[in-house]
C-alpha cells in the first residue's frame, strides 16, 4: 500500500467519526485534534477505524505518536 492509499484510508477513518470534516482544510503536519473537534471517545473511534481499515493493532502506548496525518501515515506504513 502506498502513502496516498494510506492517507485516503486515514482520512476515511476520521470522516467516519467527523463527517463534517473538509479534507482540503487538513494540514498534514499540524496536530489532528487541533484541526478536528474530536473528544476522547471520538479519538478512540478513529483508532478503532484505523485498526479495522488497515488490520493493525495500535497499543494505547502508541496513541501519542499518532498526532498528525503524516505521523499516522508513517505509523501505518511501518506496519
Amino acid at each position: 500500500m502506498n502513502p496516498q492509499q494510506i492517507r485516503a484510508g486515514v482520512i476515511a477513518a476520521i470522516q467516519a467519526v467527523a463527517p463534517e470534516l473538509d479534507e482540503a482544510e487538513l494540514q498534514p503536519d499540524r496536530p489532528l485534534r487541533n484541526q478536528v473537534d474530536l473528544d476522547s471517545m471520538d479519538w478512540l473511534n478513529v483508532i478503532v477505524g484505523l485498526h479495522e481499515r488497515f488490520g493493525i493493532d495500535i497499543p494505547e502506548a502508541d496513541y501519542a505518536k499518532l498526532s498528525t496525518i503524516e505521523a499516522i501515515v508513517a505509523y501505518v506504513a511501518a506496519r
